[in-house]
């Protein structure tokens, strides 16, 4: 009983230890990668590397397939979301509560609003 209990207490430890060391900056761009990205004009901003990841984390949840919540539309591919690039920094854009500001939840960081706007202006490249 007391070796299972040991065994219990130190998988419980070690699990706890493994976590403790697991950062965000490893999962999406800072808003300071994102920043470097707009100011270095060799970088190419595109739709799988950059804008895939703000819409599948701010917008998919309501514009997926099909939409929920009222949302008019699907934004879960390159051709979807190309067709309607400036409508989606237009909502993204506008100021948190007033009507059709995007993402319903809070305004996004203006990084990444940058980021989007970057990517319309050099003609929404895929890849």
């Amino acid at each position: 009983m007391k070796t299972i209990k040991s065994i219990t207490l130190m998988l419980i430890a070690l699990s706890i230890y493994s976590c403790s060391y697991d950062s965000e900056s490893d999962l999406i761009d800072t808003p300071d990668e994102q920043e470097q990205q707009q100011e270095d004009p060799n970088i190419l901003i595109t739709y799988d590397d950059d804008i895939r990841p703000i819409m599948q984390g701010s917008c998919v949840s309501c514009h997926g397939n099909p939409p929920t919540n009222g949302a008019p539309f699907s934004l879960v591919n390159f051709s979807q979301v190309s067709q309607r690039a400036n409508l989606i920094l237009s909502a993204m854009d506008r100021q948190s509560g007033s009507p059709g500001a995007m993402p319903p939840s809070g305004r996004l960081p203006q990084a990444t609003i940058e980021l989007v706007r970057q990517w319309i202006e050099d003609g929404t490249p895929e890849n």
